[in-house]
């Protein structure tokens, strides 16, 4: 069984900054193998792609939403995925949510195995 727990989630103001973190863990799950994504949901919004992260680190996408103010990386030796959030605005707000897929991609239904979200509010 795989696990994704995601922490790091909370409220700030417009204009600050969160780092949220991934652990992955499970008996059959080797992380390092696994390209690693963040989507978010917003109330009564789809979910949506943040950010992805091949396995080595070395490749990246990123939704425009987000790209020059959010990072992803990983530590495999940690079997932890970041996503560090900067310049926060008010429309980042939404549950985030950390997923593994086979490959380096933004479409959801590759992403096979998902954390339970954890909440990012961002007031103005």
């Amino acid at each position: 069984q795989v696990q994704l727990v995601e922490s790091g989630g909370g409220l700030v103001q417009a204009g600050g900054s969160l780092r949220l973190s991934c652990a992955a863990s499970g008996r059959t799950f080797t992380f390092s193998n696994y390209p690693m994504g963040w989507f978010r949901q917003a109330p009564g919004k789809e979910r949506e792609f943040v950010a992805a992260i091949n396995w080595s680190g070395g490749s990246t996408r990123y939704a425009d939403s987000v790209k020059g103010r959010f990072t992803i990386s990983r530590d495999n030796a940690d079997n932890t995925v970041y996503l560090q959030m900067n310049s926060l605005k008010p429309e980042d707000t939404a549950v985030y949510y950390c997923a593994a897929a086979r490959i380096l991609t933004s479409v959801r239904s590759n992403y096979h195995y998902w954390g339970q979200g954890t909440q990012v509010t961002v007031s103005s």
